[in-house]
């Protein structure tokens, strides 16, 4: 699975966990009954404690997105009305925001300079009239 998490984030590290997994869903990269790490084994890959991941799994679990079956795994339960899903992808993207605005005010730039950035890279990327 393609996690990254950013251990210098304010964003708590199950919150972190939890975006990203409903960012790959809303993406198309996880489908429904595909099977998830099991808990130690993402905590290994990721460096991270055990119980973090257990609790974004517990979250997950509780949203209806995925489902532990003792003894068999973890798996993506089947896709999600419209919209769940739409929801889904704006919980991504505002995760992202967060993670965006955070990294911004690390460098010590405020939120109207980071939408500033947004707009010029906005405008260099929008195709030519």
């Amino acid at each position: 699975m393609n996690i990254h998490l950013d251990f210098r984030s304010d964003i708590p590290l199950t919150d972190q966990l939890v975006a990203q997994i409903q960012h790959l869903l809303a993406a198309g990269e996880l489908k429904p009954n595909d099977q998830l790490p099991t808990v130690r084994a993402l905590a290994l890959e990721l460096r991270i404690n055990f119980n973090t991941v257990a609790r974004a799994y517990r979250t997950l679990d509780e949203a209806g997105i995925i489902s532990t079956q003792q003894g068999r795994g973890t798996f993506i339960l089947e896709q999600p009305p419209p919209e769940t899903s739409q929801r889904l992808k704006h919980e991504a993207l505002q995760a992202l925001a967060r993670r965006y605005l955070g990294e911004a005010a690390r460098l010590g730039f405020g939120p109207s300079e980071a939408e500033q950035a947004l707009t010029e890279v906005q405008t260099e990327n929008s195709p030519s009239s």
